[in-house]
C-alpha cells in the first residue's frame, strides 16, 4: 500500500484551494509572484539548518560542480529586490537535513513574502490577515521575547547569565537537562521550546528577539538592544518567521563568517558565505521586512488535521 499517498483525495483538493486563495490573496494586494532557482552554489551557513547537497556535471563543468537544495528561497529573492522588483511572493519547495516528524518533512512547501518599506508591526498585520482568512481565531496577541518569558519563567532572558539559565532549566524539571556550559542562547532556546512554547494560546506574535538571535534582522538599539524579528504561533506552533531585513552588507558578511565558525567548532560541514547575496546588499536592499509561513502546517491546521504528512501526496516514508 506504500504507492498509495498519504494525504486523502479530499484533503489534496483542499491544499489546492488553500494554494489558490494564497495566490489570490497577494494578487489583492498588489504582491506578485516569483520562482527562484532551487539549485544554488550556496548553501546555508546556519548552524541549526543543514542543506541537501547534490552535483551538476555537464558543460561547463567538467569536474562537477557542488550544489545546495535551498533550504529558502530568501536569498534570491533578495537580489531581486536590490534589483527593484517591489514587494513579491514565492510559494517554493524546500529542503533541509534531519527535519522529519509530525510537524516536519525534509521536503515541505514554504511561502515566502516581502514587503518594501513595512516595519514589522506592518508585516504582522499582513501575516495575521492572512491567516485568519483561514484559521477561524480572535484577533492575535502580540507579546515581546522577554515578557514572554518573564510570564511563564520569572526571569529577564535578555540579562540572565548562562549560569541562572541552566538553574532554571533543572528547576523546570526537564528531566535529563544537556550541558550546554555558556552558550546563553542555547539555554534560551531550551528553555523557549519545552516551557514557553506550550503556553502560547490562539495566534500569538512573539516579537523583539535577543540580539544574539537576530539571524537576518536588523538590531534595534536600546537597553538592551533586540532584534527586529518576529515569530507567529498557532496554540504554541510556530507558523512564521519574520524579519526587518537586514540591508548592511559588512554585518551580513559579518554574521555569515559567525555563523561559519559556529559550524566549524559544532564539527559541521563549512558553507561559504553566500557572495551574490552580498553584492546585491553593496548594491542596495530597500528597506524592506519579509516572512517565512509554512504552508503545510497552515493547511494542517486549516483542515484541522494532527500531522504535515496528512496534507502531502508524498512524505519522505513514500517518495
Amino acid at each position: 500500500m506504500g504507492w498509495r499517498p498519504a494525504a486523502t483525495l479530499g484533503s489534496l483538493r483542499e491544499r489546492a484551494r488553500v494554494l489558490s486563495r494564497i495566490r489570490a490573496f497577494f494578487e489583492a494586494r498588489g504582491v506578485w509572484e516569483v520562482e527562484t532557482p532551487i539549485l544554488s552554489v550556496a548553501g546555508t551557513t546556519d548552524a541549526h539548518i543543514d542543506s541537501f547537497t547534490t552535483r551538476y556535471q555537464g558543460p561547463g563543468a567538467a569536474g562537477g560542480l557542488p550544489l545546495y537544495l535551498h533550504t529558502s528561497p530568501e536569498f534570491p529573492m533578495k537580489r531581486l529586490l536590490a534589483a527593484g522588483s517591489g514587494p513579491i511572493f514565492q510559494m517554493a519547495k524546500v529542503f533541509r537535513q534531519g527535519e522529519m516528524g509530525r510537524l516536519h518533512n525534509p521536503e515541505f512547501t514554504l511561502l515566502e513574502w516581502y514587503r518594501p518599506g513595512f516595519g514589522i508591526a506592518e508585516l504582522m498585520d499582513e501575516v495575521e490577515a492572512l491567516v485568519r482568512s483561514f484559521l477561524n481565531y480572535a484577533p492575535a496577541r502580540r507579546v515581546s521575547y522577554a515578557q514572554a518569558f518573564e510570564e511563564v519563567l520569572g526571569l529577564d532572558p535578555h540579562r540572565a547569565d548562562a549560569a541562572q539559565l541552566g538553574a532554571c532549566a533543572k528547576a523546570c524539571g526537564l528531566g535529563p537537562v544537556p550541558d550546554l556550559g555558556g552558550d546563553r542562547d542555547a539555554w534560551l532556546n531550551l528553555l523557549f521550546s519545552h516551557r514557553v512554547e506550550s503556553t502560547l494560546e490562539g495566534l500569538t506574535f512573539v516579537h523583539d528577539y535577543p540580539a544574539s538571535q537576530a539571524a537576518l534582522a536588523r538590531v534595534r538599539e536600546g537597553d538592551p538592544p533586540v532584534a527586529e524579528r518576529f515569530e507567529l504561533y498557532v496554540e504554541g506552533v510556530e507558523l512564521a518567521n519574520g524579519f526587518h531585513e537586514l540591508s548592511d552588507a559588512g554585518e551580513q558578511r559579518f554574521r555569515f563568517a559567525t555563523e561559519r565558525e559556529q559550524r566549524r567548532a559544532g564539527g559541521q560541514e563549512d558553507v561559504a558565505a553566500d557572495e551574490r547575496l552580498l553584492q546585491a546588499l553593496e548594491n542596495g536592499l530597500p528597506d524592506c521586512s519579509g516572512v517565512a509561513l509554512g504552508v503545510d502546517r497552515l493547511v494542517m491546521r486549516t483542515l484541522r488535521l494532527d500531522s504535515v504528512a496528512d496534507v502531502i501526496g508524498f512524505p519522505i516514508d513514500r517518495a
